[in-house]
């Protein structure tokens, strides 16, 4: 039987993660391109949805995986230690992949060429896209995934582990789903507001990234570290 301490503890372990999903340069942006579209109010909320449920998909299907008894963490188990190793490692490959690709002084940032045919997206495209950028873009995996072995290592019964999942989806699609909210609400009013988010993710996405890779990264292998010497 799970407790209230166990449910603390697994949404402690998951928002650095679900922190990470949410702080991501591409998709805050191609949200914001969405929103300044003559289709804005049919393709941002699809491709919010997406987002959404493209998260929930991974974290479902990691705890699929553990099965119902969660990912054995006592005992000579060193499983989640090794994940979170494994995972540390992944996200400074990523940052360092990250760095050296960086724009140089004075060299212009280049958006993705996809990104040039947002205005025009339909919205089943939109939608895919959300679910594919949450859902398979290597850096928001590992970290859904790292969200998904926190709550499978800790415990939760049924109904702990979908409110672990909900507060994992909210929290990770706060920079997506929000500005759409905003707009939906405010209108034209958050025009200027969305412009000045998207050059400024425009302009700092490799330094977003590099550090919060780095963030992350060091801060699953102390753990991964302490669960295999400890």
């Amino acid at each position: 039987m799970t407790t209230s301490a166990d449910l603390s503890t697994a949404l402690g372990d998951l928002l650095p993660a679900a922190l990470g999903v949410a702080i991501s340069p591409v998709p805050i942006i191609a949200t914001v391109l969405m929103l300044l579209s003559k289709r804005a109010r049919v393709t941002a909320p699809a491709f919010a949805v997406g987002w959404m449920l493209g998260t929930t998909l991974v974290l479902v299907v990691v705890l699929l995986l553990a099965g119902p008894d969660g990912i054995d963490t006592g005992g000579s188990s060193d499983l989640t230690g090794w994940i979170k190793l494994v995972l540390g490692l992944l996200f400074l490959l990523l940052a360092a992949h990250t760095w050296r690709g960086r724009p140089r002084p004075g060299q212009d940032v280049v958006p993705p060429k996809w990104m040039s045919g947002l205005d025009r997206t339909p919205p089943l495209v939109a939608l895919g896209l959300g679910a594919a950028l949450s859902g398979l873009n290597p850096k928001n995996l590992a970290l859904a995934v790292t969200g998904g072995v926190a709550i499978a290592s800790n415990g939760l019964d049924t109904t702990e582990s979908v409110i672990a999942v909900v507060v994992f989806v909210l929290i990770a699609s706060t920079l997506v789903v929000g500005p759409v909210v905003a707009f939906l609400v405010a209108g034209d009013r958050m025009a200027h507001p969305l412009n000045a988010l998207k050059d400024f993710m425009e302009v700092h996405n490799s330094a977003i990234m590099v550090v919060l890779l780095g963030v992350l990264g060091l801060s699953s292998l102390g753990k991964g570290l302490g669960a295999l010497l400890g």
